[in-house]
């Protein structure tokens, strides 16, 4: 279940976008400013960020670099939809990061297709062959080589050890890691999540410390090996 973003201070065109998605089973958090946006990123990365370019604080382009810019965001796939309709205004949004644009007056089906195109496509730029460090995971063959050395994984353990390796670098929060390997929103259990990852560094042996603990907020993982505290 994709977590979508909705980025927009008009009301009825952001309750029209909330109902849409989530009569299409998608997870959906609004905001109607770029500071709540900032400070939601803090705490949870999204699938998907459907973006207004006229905001009260900053504009949607301005916005759209911002998260091109940062390590932490640059992932995520952007719709910019606005009421501007000059193609040069849709080519600078293009051309600042966003993925896909989409012009006000909008329909629901199209909005829909759109979205659901590009969660398609972001998920199949994730390379089927991913090495950080001494980890090399192929998910073609759904194995994991930890120090030339092939491990079991149960499937859980496999599916967070790979968003931590596609996350290479980023601090991923509980809640983050909740909602991609298990599929639910976090409810404050985070003893399932540290469970895992104990479980995994044992199964990676050394290899383990390169998964990294950030108090207080969640874990990431890098080639450098760390404290596993």
């Amino acid at each position: 279940m994709a977590l979508i973003y909705i980025v927009e201070d008009d009301p009825s065109i952001q309750e029209i976008e909330m109902m849409a998605l989530k009569n299409s089973n998608y997870m959906v958090q609004a905001f109607d400013r770029a500071s709540s946006l900032y400070e939601k990123l803090e705490e949870i990365i999204p699938d998907l960020i459907l973006l207004d370019i006229m905001l009260p604080d900053e504009d949607g382009y301005k916005i759209v670099r911002r998260l091109r810019n940062s390590p932490k965001t640059r992932r995520i796939p952007v719709i910019m939809i606005t009421a501007k309709t000059t193609e040069m205004d849709m080519v600078k949004g293009l051309d600042d990061g966003a993925d896909d644009y989409i012009r006000k007056p909008f329909s629901v089906m199209e909005l829909l297709s759109r979205v659901r195109a590009l969660l398609r496509r972001s998920q199949e730029d994730v390379p089927e062959q991913l090495l950080v460090g001494n980890i090399m995971l192929n998910h073609e063959r759904h194995s994991v080589i930890s120090d030339g050395r092939s491990i079991i994984l149960t499937l859980k353990e496999y599916e967070l050890l790979r968003y931590l390796m596609i996350n290479e670098d980023v601090v991923l929060t509980r809640e983050s890691i909740m909602r991609f390997v298990w599929g639910v929103d976090f409810e404050g259990e985070s003893r399932t999540v540290d469970m895992h990852i104990k479980t995994l560094r044992q199964k990676l042996g050394e290899c383990g410390k390169q998964i990294h603990t950030i108090r207080g907020v969640g874990y990431s993982i890098s080639k450098e090996c760390g404290e596993e505290a």
